[in-house]
């Protein structure tokens, strides 16, 4: 073989085995995004806006492929004004604020790490809350903080 050949052949064998490496990164990274953004929205309330797209819209996208009763309700109900999000070691815990209708719905996930989640719900949202969460709406700047 030419040292021609072999610097093609080596070259081919580089390129195939970046390609390789940069796809086969791409689950590791999903996951290192997911289990950051879990981080990030513990115990947090966060505005669910579609456009542009927020951390709660974003959220609430990755729980529901997660959860899929949790996107077949949002499906049926519409996107929520606002996710709040907490949990423990055995659960997670959401709460889908509606400001339209003045109703919030509490979501939890079972115990053993299924994809099963129930819900309760619809709970009257207090006129404090309203005022907090709408202020919140109208400036995203003003943020409504932990819980």
């Amino acid at each position: 073989m030419e040292r021609s050949e072999k610097m093609r052949a080596r070259y081919v064998l580089v390129l195939a085995l970046a390609g390789w490496l940069a796809t086969s990164c791409g689950p590791v990274a999903d996951g290192w995004r997911a289990g950051g953004m879990a981080a990030a929205a513990k115990d947090q309330i966060m505005l669910v806006r579609r456009e542009p797209p927020s951390f709660g819209f974003q959220r609430l996208e990755m729980e529901a492929r997660i959860y899929p009763d949790l996107g077949t309700f949002v499906a049926k109900r519409g996107l929520p004004d606002f996710l709040a999000e907490t949990g423990n070691r055995e659960r997670s815990y959401f709460i889908l604020y509606y400001l339209k209708s003045r109703h919030a719905y509490a979501c939890r996930t079972r115990p053993g790490g299924g994809h099963a989640i129930e819900f309760a719900g619809p709970y009257p949202i207090t006129d404090g809350e309203f005022r907090l969460l709408d202020g919140f709406r109208r400036d995203p700047s003003r943020q409504p903080g932990n819980f």
